[in-house]
């Protein structure tokens, strides 16, 4: 009966969404892009301008991995136009898909066409979904963003492309600016310990950890939840000790989006300072350095390069 009920709670509002919506295409209003992550909903402003509202599920701060739909995400992407999801189990257990889903609306991946890395997770091959984490990767999900609106307004294709090209630009010198500030860090020093797996797509674009094959050094794997990717085991507790002891790296960072309690007791026990505070599965809040995507890769940058340099 529960069950029956909510069903029929949920249908009504998809009616009254539907109709919301059929209103404000008749009215002419702008159609309403909803994306899963603050770095997703980034691109596709710096894409849409003025031509789209561009939301996002996530807030500053918070984790794709273990979010947990609200109802008000289920309103918000009863109302859209269009949906952008990172895909590659970013979202734990696929939420945006499944909320895509569930309001029958359109849904893209932005990922797709990225040239994926995979990372072993208790004896399995487990694909990362942080592949923002390399400029060249993020302009593959500009580019499908651009595709994904231009099929929602065809009659903006031009805008959005005049605005891609920009930004695409941006990236190419955002990359080559990364490239110049680590070039101050010595190869020996090169060495990123942080919370968890995120950072898999930087170290290797830009030569960390050699000695793990330019891969991520975390006590945590690339999920901080139970359902996907692997969490903290004493064994992968004592390889991160080990590590970090054999490397002698000269700090270790924490992360915006994760408990900082792991990553502090292993500084403690190394000997190692904390660093600083990366952007990992989030950016920053409005009015913070790091509150769009260029933004956050600057600062990230520039607080690396001040700590192992």
């Amino acid at each position: 009966m529960k069950v029956f009920l909510l069903k029929s709670v949920l249908f009504a509002v998809l009616i009254s969404a539907v109709a919301s919506v059929s209103s404000q295409a008749a009215a002419g209003e702008k159609p309403v892009v909803v994306a899963s992550t603050t770095q997703i909903a980034d691109f596709a402003r710096q894409i849409a301008g003025d031509q789209a509202i561009v939301k996002s599920i996530l807030a500053p701060g918070a984790d794709p991995h273990t979010y947990q739909v609200t109802p008000d995400d289920v309103h918000i992407v009863l109302g859209a136009d269009l949906c952008i999801e990172n895909g590659l189990h970013l979202e734990g257990k696929s939420w945006m898909a499944t909320l895509a889903r569930d309001a029958r609306k359109t849904l893209i991946t932005a990922s797709t066409g990225v040239r994926l890395l995979s990372i072993d997770s208790g004896g399995q091959s487990i694909t990362d979904p942080h592949a923002w984490f390399s400029p060249k990767n993020a302009a593959v999900y500009v580019n499908n963003i651009i595709k994904g609106l231009t099929r929602l307004t065809p009659e903006n294709k031009g805008l959005y492309e005049a605005r891609g090209k920009l930004f695409l630009q941006q990236l190419r010198v955002l990359d080559a600016w990364i490239r110049e500030q680590l070039n101050l860090i010595p190869n020996h020093r090169r060495i990123l310990v942080t919370t968890h797996d995120a950072f898999n797509y930087f170290c290797r674009e830009y030569k960390f950890n050699e000695n793990n094959d330019f891969l991520s050094i975390a006590p945590v794997g690339w999920s901080t939840g139970a359902e996907v990717g692997a969490g903290i085991t004493p064994e992968r507790r004592r390889k991160v000790v080990r590590s970090i002891k054999a490397s002698g790296a000269p700090a270790i960072f924490v992360e915006t989006t994760i408990n900082p309690k792991q990553i502090r007791e292993i500084a403690k026990e190394t000997g190692v300072k904390i660093g600083g505070e990366l952007y990992s599965d989030s950016m920053g809040p409005e009015g913070s350095a790091g509150e769009t995507y260029i933004g956050m890769m600057r600062e990230n940058t520039l607080l690396i390069v001040n700590a192992l340099k």
